[in-house]
């Protein structure tokens, strides 16, 4: 199992997102995702969040807030934790990025980008304040999401 990060860095009802449209053979090429990557040898969750927010940004994160832990079974990608942040303490200026193009997007307009069918649900959990740190299970079939689990529980 590899781990990531994926964090939502929010500013002004807006998060900023990565469309991912410039790497080859990127599982996430045209889809529109938040800031991350995989970990580096002997990283925490924390360390790879902030270094992976500065490489594909030039942002500098504060405090940030460690919400869930996403784990992705596919029979097309293999298996996956990604540890999931939101942050809205940041300084620095954003740059261009080497995978896509980032942009601030409204949080309501969120939805109406191609996303992963999964990403829908976490962002949901990351904006419901009855849900200080989640555990969900994402199971895709190539692109088609197939189960979702959270907590434990089947909503899917």
């Amino acid at each position: 199992m590899k781990n990531t990060t994926l964090c939502h860095i929010e500013k002004d009802g807006k998060y900023l997102m990565l469309h991912r449209i410039k790497k080859k053979n990127d599982l996430n090429q045209d889809k529109w995702v938040g800031i991350g990557g995989k970990f580096e040898f002997g990283e925490s969750p924390e360390q790879c969040n902030r270094r992976e927010a500065f490489e594909e940004t030039g942002l500098t994160l504060g405090k940030c807030n460690y919400r869930g832990i996403v784990t992705f079974v596919s029979d097309k990608w293999g298996c996956e934790y990604m540890h999931v942040f939101t942050c809205s303490d940041f300084s620095g200026e954003i740059k261009e990025c080497d995978e896509g193009v980032l942009e601030w997007i409204d949080k309501k307009e969120v939805y109406n980008l191609p996303l992963w069918e999964g990403d829908k649900i976490f962002l949901k959990l990351i904006e419901d304040p009855a849900f200080s740190f989640f555990s969900l299970r994402l199971e895709y079939q190539g692109e088609t999401l197939i189960s979702a689990i959270l907590n434990d529980e089947v909503i899917i």
